[in-house]
């Protein structure tokens, strides 16, 4: 019985060769026949096992095959490296850390709300305006605890807002600069009313 040919022979290659001039002999026997499917299997099967067989080499240290040499058909190309942006360190100022940019929604909600109440505020009576001023207030206290979730710190922000808003429109409404001749604590609640408005919206 003859002995069967080595891999290397059946690709008419010498142990010798190259990872390119094996790849290139297979290609070519395959190429020379198309048609015979048997031919073709025991060619793939030769060109599987010199490749193990490198790679085996490879592992013991016996041979040194380039890196750029990867032991498939097609080579992987390698992603290019995402080089790191340089950061620049940010700084904030202290009351930066107090300032909060309000969604969108929540903005025009606020904003909706403590406008027609200022509006009404400015026409109403004595009666209408302390129940448009406890709307506002519930309002407010409401909100504040929706965004914070804690019921104690809305509570006391709204009180120190209504106190702050009604402080500002008296004393300038005592002071005649807008020259205002209707009701006065109309006007006093348009502010206690912007207050609230900036504290709902832009405080942290």
């Amino acid at each position: 019985m003859s002995e069967q040919p080595s891999p290397y022979e059946q690709l008419q290659v010498s142990q010798e060769a190259t990872f390119e001039e094996i790849q290139a002999a297979r290609d070519t026997l395959l190429q020379t026949h198309l048609n015979d499917d048997r031919f073709r299997t025991t060619i793939e099967a030769a060109y599987d096992a010199i490749l193990m067989d490198r790679l085996r080499l490879r592992q013991e240290g016996k041979i040194k095959v380039p890196e750029r040499i990867r032991f498939a058909e097609r080579l992987a190309e390698q992603p290019p490296k995402k080089t790191a942006k340089p950061t620049h360190p940010r700084f904030n100022l202290p009351w930066q850390e107090w300032i909060d940019k309000p969604p969108v929604m929540s903005f025009v909600i606020t904003t909706l709300v403590y406008g027609s109440l200022a509006g009404l505020g400015l026409v109403a009576n004595t009666d209408s305006l302390a129940l448009l001023l406890a709307l506002g207030v519930g309002f407010n206290l409401v909100w504040l605890n929706r965004k914070e979730q804690r019921l104690g710190r809305a509570f006391l922000i709204t009180l120190v807002a209504l106190l702050i808003g009604a402080a500002i429109g008296g004393g300038l409404a005592s002071l005649g600069i807008f020259g205002f001749a209707g009701n006065v604590e109309g006007l006093v609640s348009v502010f206690i009313y912007f207050i609230f408005w900036i504290v709902s919206n832009f405080l942290r």
